[in-house]
């Protein structure tokens, strides 16, 4: 075949270029879909698709729920956490202290703000009550919480109270999964303050410390017993006004609990 005619075969506007479009069906009927896949519609939300359109939700937390056995005593703990709202805003509400001897000795109670500022992390604002032994204290509160990297969950609170007081908690997280259900929790807490206050035992400075390992079982997501070990120091004036109270200023403790969710 010569080049001419491989060149008058390409021809696409040719007589072989008709022939080819009505071998293939000729022109599309006026009433064919449009090659516009979208139909004429517009950029719209779509209700529910949008976080900002998403129903609100909630959801309760005990994290620790559990017993505790030391060298001087045992008793019982909890460390609770519930929200209500979107991704965006929230409404927290936490909870934490301890219970021996038939009384509450320490624990406190938050109200907060929570609003997402970036990915996996959220401000807070809002109030703080503690209760147990000695006078009740109310703080105003301001933190951050969210995911550190390698996954470390890290909450960061400071507190201030009308009579000049301060106050500060640091604590962190970390899941370590063996298997799907079987999972080691090891947890630190760090309590600063920044004047003392006699009454409630505590002294300025680095107050109080927790180490805790629990490795919990999920038999359900939502329910999952755990065993684990606790390690507990108080430092400064708050071991001296524990000395006087003849309370442990360290102690280490098996703990048996249960974390569940609804």
């Amino acid at each position: 075949m010569s080049p001419h005619a491989t060149h008058e075969g390409m021809d696409h506007g040719g007589a072989s270029a008709t022939h080819d479009m009505r071998m293939q069906g000729g022109a599309a009927p006026p009433d064919a879909r449009s090659a516009d896949y979208s139909d004429g519609i517009g950029h719209g939300d779509m209700p529910g698709m949008d976080m900002r359109d998403a129903a609100p939700l909630g959801m309760l937390r005990f994290d620790r729920l559990e017993a505790f056995d030391g060298r001087d005593g045992g008793g019982q703990r909890w460390d609770l956490q519930a929200w209500y709202g979107s991704d965006i805003d929230r409404l927290w509400v936490r909870s934490e202290g301890e219970r021996a001897g038939g009384r509450v000795g320490d624990g406190d109670a938050e109200a907060l703000w929570s609003h997402a500022v970036a990915s996996y992390w959220d401000t807070q604002l809002g109030v703080r009550h503690d209760f147990g032994d000695g006078p009740a204290r109310d703080w105003a509160a301001f933190g951050v919480q969210g995911l550190a990297p390698y996954w470390f969950a890290l909450s960061a609170t400071a507190y201030a109270a009308p009579s000049g007081r301060t106050a500060a908690r640091l604590r962190v997280e970390y899941e370590l999964l063996f298997t799907q259900r079987l999972i080691l929790q090891p947890e630190l807490e760090f309590n600063l303050y920044g004047k003392a206050d006699p009454q409630r035992g505590i002294g300025a400075g680095l107050s109080d410390a927790s180490f805790g390992l629990r490795l919990r079982y999920e038999i359900r997501r939502q329910f999952a017993p755990y065993l684990g070990v606790s390690w507990v120091r108080r430092f400064g004036a708050t071991a001296a006004y524990a000395r006087e109270d003849r309370r442990p200023v360290s102690d280490s403790q098996l703990v048996a609990g249960v974390r569940i969710w609804f």
